[in-house]
């Protein structure tokens, strides 16, 4: 295996050997749709679950690298091997009235707000801590990281196993929520593109003008601002 290709787990042992029991990988997915939701996945380690340290699935990696038939098939397997997991999105119509990078902090915060349900495990958290592995360049979290610290790293999604993980399961979850959404609206073909920008699909909006469920700020190079106002 590459090491350019399939991740490993140590940044995650680096901070378990820190002193912090949990690692929490964290990545987006739909940053770049014009239509859809953006979302944010979380995948929970716990350095005291054998499962950390026994072996992953072995083909997890960064979910860009996976067809969709791989992603959907180690799904699974994913979410038998992390200690928690969950997604959180951002509707086109927060991402248009506050900003992707808003939409991007709130969906974390719906994220880790799930993941921290259980008063248990939120307990375990503030006694024995836990760091959050943030893929990216900066940290757009803020104050929703919930006083968890933050480690910002490149290509965290390649790299590490935790962020490997929160990209395949947010990807996914995302994906099968457009797949469902081409039932309502089967012209712009959602299933297929999943609401990035296709040839199809900008052509679709040019024709009938963009539902609810696009991004109307992301629409000025496409359409009119007459055909802005539109709404399904």
């Amino acid at each position: 295996m590459s090491s350019k290709t399939f991740p490993s787990l140590n940044l995650e042992r680096e901070i378990w050997a820190s002193g912090a029991r949990f690692v929490i990988g964290m990545d987006e997915v739909g940053r770049g749709a014009i239509a859809g939701p953006v979302a944010v996945g979380v995948a929970l380690l716990d350095h005291l679950d054998h499962r950390s340290e026994t072996a992953w699935p072995g083909n997890l990696k960064d979910s860009k690298l996976l067809s969709e038939k791989a992603r959907n098939e180690i799904f699974e397997p994913i979410q038998n091997w992390v200690s928690g997991y969950a997604v959180g999105m951002a509707s086109a119509n927060e991402i248009d009235a506050q900003g992707i990078v808003h939409a991007l902090a709130l969906s974390a915060k719906r994220a880790l707000g799930e993941l921290f349900s259980d008063a248990g495990l939120r307990g375990e958290i503030a006694r024995d801590g836990a760091v959050i592995i943030l893929d990216g360049t900066h940290n757009w979290l803020g104050a929703q990281a919930s006083g968890v610290p933050v480690i910002v790293r490149a290509k965290a999604d390649r790299d590490c196993v935790s962020v490997a993980a929160a990209s395949v399961v947010s990807k996914v979850k995302r994906d099968t929520l457009m797949i469902n959404l081409s039932t309502t609206f089967p012209e712009f073909g959602f299933a297929g593109h999943k609401g990035y920008a296709s040839e199809g699909h900008i052509q679709a909006i040019r024709s009938i003008g963009p539902s609810s469920e696009h991004r109307h700020t992301w629409l000025t190079k496409i359409l009119s601002a007459d055909q802005l106002d539109f709404e399904e």
